[in-house]
């Protein structure tokens, strides 16, 4: 049984102004709150009443793991480079890594996620499909060299996560173990009191193949998303993929013969479709990059962007860069703001399928101050391949029913992977199979963002006054707030102890000197969901219990108080 926080004893200092530097509201709340501390950019105190939120939402994801049968591990947060340079992503994943030497010159990282440390660790312990299915877990720190850290313990240079995985013998049971953890995450999602969507996604440096992300929306979320209202297709911008067979050829002959336009100092798109008089949509914007060192062109409308995640992914694992100034340097034939696809040498032409065969655009003559107009793509250009590479807009079409898409912004929480055989064929995970011969081990890999999880729930539930944490993450059950003298202190620490004898949690604000009203300011910043006021009626055996998010308060007796408190969180724990 838990014993009760005192604030005359706990370490907490709660600040009247937002820090200078913060971003995001659970970046200001959390530091104003006393939850945490920054030691540097990217790292992070948790202290103590931050500690126990983070314990909570840690309990929750734990207690649901383990109904599903997954076992706890922890595997050490220091890992030897020859695992990451083995699956490839020693490189891979570039200035992220943390590395370092020890003593004698070996070579180290900080683990940012541990599927190869972990797929060793089964290739040591299972030989025989007798031993699988099997799904491992751990609630650990990770470590991510972030080049902006940013918006508090949202985006940190170290983290809590929980990483699971799961490891099959066959598809089907891997797609098993992947329905059991995402069934696992809608429960924690659920109990945590996180508004949530669950959307399709891409696999980046993980690997694999089917992907889902749990994003929650937030104003604060540098993830977006979007939405189908008529279908309810949902999936993160970066995975929304329209069929390249859109690119319809369309009727040209309205289109006049290319001409040449003298249309000095318009190397961008605003600044000719202002001097030409044309519409954006008009024009034809294409943009260079290095598909593995060779200069290939992106065309798009000129109204549209283009989303260079998405075409790394159309392109992997081919590594897509932009073309720099010396690339074009060495490129004399390729000329800065004006480029065009007629007429392109050793080039390669990717567009998107609105630049469809017989459409006409303005877009650069290859020359400078130069443009074209009636460029038709079949007629005077060619497309080597059609790609959705644009960035998604509100009212896109659904790629699922062709209603209008709408866009959100939201927090990572959770992402799980069908892996697939990546990493087992990296390291030759098998085992002895049924029939006496060996067979591959399949795999799933599952992570929840834990201390990104209470930054996210700060985000979606506080206020104007303050945090206001839903009952399963709060540090305590109930704030017992003294508003008065001696007297006041002395049954308000009464009534702590009562509720505490009865089951709750309990913090109790004694603190001696400090006015009423910076005790009620601080309990609302605070944020805990149930707050008993011990203050001017106190001698008639009368307190004031007021809900922390409705805001609505009643006086009643101690004792019918302390009564009804035991009996709401009985219920939420029942």
């Amino acid at each position: 049984m838990s014993q009760v926080q005192r604030m005359s004893r706990l370490m907490v200092k709660t600040l009247r102004d937002d820090p200078a530097d913060a971003e995001t509201l659970s970046h200001k709340l959390l530091v104003r709150a006393g939850y945490v501390r920054r030691n540097a950019a990217g790292v992070w105190t948790w202290l103590p009443l931050g500690k126990k939120v983070l314990d909570n939402v840690s309990a929750v994801v734990r207690e649901e793991m383990d109904a599903i049968g997954a076992q706890e591990v922890l595997l050490p947060a220091l890992l030897p480079k020859e695992a990451y340079e083995a699956s490839g992503r020693w490189e891979e994943y570039g200035e992220l890594l943390f590395r370092l030497k020890d003593r004698k010159g070996a070579d180290y990282l900080l683990g940012p996620t541990h599927e190869e440390i972990f797929t060793q660790t089964v290739k040591d312990q299972c030989v025989s499909y007798k031993d699988l299915p099997v799904m491992l877990y751990q609630i650990q720190t990770k470590y991510r060299d972030e080049a902006r850290p940013r918006s508090g313990v949202l985006r940190g240079r170290e983290f809590q996560m929980k990483d699971s995985y799961s490891f099959d013998i066959t598809d089907e049971g891997l797609a098993e173990s992947y329905a059991l953890h995402r069934a696992a995450y809608q429960r924690i999602f659920a109990r945590l009191g996180l508004d949530h969507r669950i959307v399709s996604a891409v696999s980046g440096a993980m690997g694999g193949s089917a992907s889902e992300e749990f994003l929650a929306p937030a104003a604060a979320g540098e993830d977006t998303f979007v939405d189908c209202p008529a279908c309810g297709y949902a999936a993160n911008t970066e995975a929304v993929t329209f069929p390249a067979d859109r690119a319809e050829p369309v009727d040209a002959s309205a289109a006049g013969p290319m001409t040449e336009l003298d249309t000095p100092d318009t190397p961008t798109i605003e600044s000719l479709a202002r001097q030409l008089a044309v519409p954006a949509s008009a024009t034809l914007k294409n943009l260079l990059v290095k598909v593995d060192g060779e200069i290939v062109a992106v065309g798009v409308p000129g109204d549209r962007e283009v989303d260079l995640g998405k075409l790394g992914e159309h392109l992997a694992p081919a590594v897509v860069e932009l073309v720099t100034a010396e690339d074009f340097a060495g490129r004399p034939d390729l000329v800065r703001g004006y480029v065009g696809p007629q007429g392109l040498a050793k080039v390669r032409y990717i567009a998107d399928p609105r630049v469809a065969p017989g459409t006409a655009w303005v877009t650069g003559a290859n020359k400078p101050d130069t443009h074209a107009r009636d460029v038709v793509c079949g007629r005077d250009f060619e497309v080597d391949d059609y790609l959705d590479v644009v960035v998604v807009e509100e009212g896109d079409p659904c790629p699922s029913c062709g209603a209008g898409l709408r866009l959100g912004r939201a927090i990572e929480v959770g992402h799980i992977f069908q892996l697939g055989r990546k990493y087992a064929d990296t390291f030759q995970l098998d085992v002895l199979g049924p029939q006496g011969k060996p067979v591959r081990v399949t795999m799933g890999s599952y992570g929840i963002g834990v201390s990104r999880a209470v930054a996210a729930l700060a985000e979606q539930t506080a206020d104007a006054k303050g945090l206001c944490w839903p009952a399963e993450v709060a540090p305590a059950d109930v704030h017992v707030v003294a508003a008065g003298k001696a007297a006041q202190t002395e049954l308000a620490l009464d009534a702590a102890e009562r509720l505490r004898a009865g089951g709750l949690r309990v913090l109790v604000d004694d603190r001696a000197g400090v006015s009423p009203g910076v005790k009620f300011t601080d309990a609302e910043l605070i944020g805990i969901p149930r707050i008993l006021i011990v203050g001017r009626r106190a001698a008639e055996g009368v307190v004031e219990l007021k809900d922390r998010r409705s805001g609505e308060s009643e006086e009643l007796p101690l004792t019918e108080a302390i009564a009804e408190l035991t009996e709401a969180v009985a219920k939420l724990t029942a």
